[in-house]
């Protein structure tokens, strides 16, 4: 069985990274993806009976993709290949997927591909694992920490079963961070180490439920923990030390950064200033160009406000205005700022909804001529074409308002702007209606 896995378990080199000793060697190992690899679920049994199918596996980093392709190939009787996407080219690819076709037809033998993040993969790169995927020459396992809708070419999707791991919890990764300090085979059990209360738990809360993250920062922060009487002690106040900064999960061009920029949005839509300014935060902290934040709130002025509040636009370009001209990270609080303000203003979207009903009918009526009366005349030609014939100057009128229309004829007294009853569109309601009556009595009409 070729792989580029061991396909006995192997002690690593004692010099190997701490996260590569704790590695899980059975599925009883790992902590946490119950909903996965319990006792009985699909894909522990699949795996257990060596009757797996072709799977994706998408989740955060740290949650147990790779470790779970290796225990695939340790446990399977299949030819097990391994490449990494970051490594692999199309010729590597062609190259394993004709052997692959060549051992199942003369022994019968399957090979297994493990692809590790497949989404950096081109659709060109993925469309070569197609054919041997229907034919069932081989079984395709892709790791990615990207949306597989996005990043996974959909013929091959169509093919594979997506399995979901989820970041562990606070808990799960105190629980990894314990074993390893216990451990005296491969862990730190064998050295002098005295852990203070909260050390374990501030380790967990820097790394945001991934293992691999976790266990690299225990063993640097032990590696910089002073030695006392030969033993060294470790506290929250020194892992803060050695972290510096927290690892925010983010990725400035994937699914997180779509999720949040959403949960922003509709956390200022449903006008809650708490919500708004943490998952702005996140986003700020993530290093997530503040301009782009700043035209997503430009755009929820409009969108989500509109005349409810006029000023909320003049807010929102006054932040990007302001992060423009101060730059990071004194920028922040004007997002802040706005953010604030756009979730606690009164909320009204008939400006949205009006430009969409507008924009349907212009796309798809018959774009009829502007009428003659709205049009200018600059010329003597088009003055005895009646251009301008009939137009009524509002400040010539009565309460500046003139009996005129100035939509197409065909859609003559069509609504598109109806304004909410909520903050200042409630004033604007009030003077569309009144500007109404006026014209209707002018020109003779009543209610029925």
């Amino acid at each position: 069985m070729d792989s580029l896995f061991d396909t006995e378990p192997t002690a690593p080199a004692s010099d190997a990274p701490l996260a590569e000793r704790m590695r899980p060697r059975t599925l009883d190992d790992i902590v946490g993806q119950e909903d996965l690899l319990a006792p009985g679920r699909p894909l522990r049994e699949a795996i257990e009976r060596d009757l797996l199918q072709s799977i994706i596996l998408w989740g955060p980093p740290g949650t147990g993709k790779t470790t779970l392709a290796r225990i695939i190939a340790e446990r399977t009787r299949a030819r097990f290949v391994s490449c990494s996407a970051v490594l692999s080219g199309i010729k590597e690819i062609r190259d394993i997927m004709a052997d692959a076709e060549r051992r199942r037809r003369a022994s019968g033998q399957r090979t297994i591909v493990f692809i590790d993040e497949i989404h950096r993969f081109n659709k060109a790169q993925q469309d070569a694992f197609l054919p041997r995927v229907e034919a069932g020459d081989i079984v395709l396992i892709g790791a990615t920490t990207e949306n597989p809708s996005f990043e996974v070419n959909a013929a091959l999707l169509s093919r594979s079963k997506v399995f979901v791991l989820h970041g562990l919890t606070t808990e799960q990764v105190v629980a990894i961070l314990a074993r390893a300090v216990s451990d005296t085979e491969r862990g730190l059990g064998g050295e002098k180490v005295e852990l203070a209360a909260d050390a374990l738990t501030a380790i967990a809360m820097h790394v945001n439920g991934d293992a691999r993250a976790a266990l690299n920062l225990l063993e640097l922060s032990v590696g910089a923990a002073p030695m006392v009487d030969g033993v060294r002690t470790l506290d929250a106040a020194r892992v803060a030390e050695t972290a510096q900064r927290r690892a925010l999960r983010y990725d400035k061009g994937g699914e997180e950064h779509f999720n949040i920029i959403s949960a922003l949005h509709k956390s200022m839509r449903n006008s809650d200033p708490d919500a708004s300014v943490y998952w702005l935060a996140r986003m700020v902290e993530a290093g997530e160009d503040p301009l782009y934040i700043a035209r997503r709130l430009v755009r929820f002025a409009s969108e989500d406000i509109g005349n409810a509040d006029p000023q909320a636009l003049m807010v929102a370009v006054a932040a990007k205005e302001s992060v423009h001209f101060l730059g990071m990270p004194e920028g922040n609080t004007a997002l802040a700022q706005a953010a604030i303000y756009l979730a606690t203003a009164p909320k009204s979207n008939a400006v949205y909804d009006a430009y969409n009903r507008a924009a349907e009918d212009a796309g798809r009526d018959v774009a009829e001529p502007v009428p003659l009366h709205l049009r200018n005349a600059p010329t003597r030609l088009m003055k005895s074409l009646d251009y301008g014939k009939g137009y009524q100057y509002a400040h010539d009128e009565p309460d500046a308002i003139a009996d005129m229309t100035c939509l197409p004829p065909a859609l003559a007294g069509r609504k598109y702007y109806q304004p909410r009853d909520r903050g200042f569109e409630k004033e604007i309601k009030r003077r569309l209606d009144g500007w109404e009556e006026i014209k209707k009595r002018r020109s003779g009409r009543t209610e029925v």
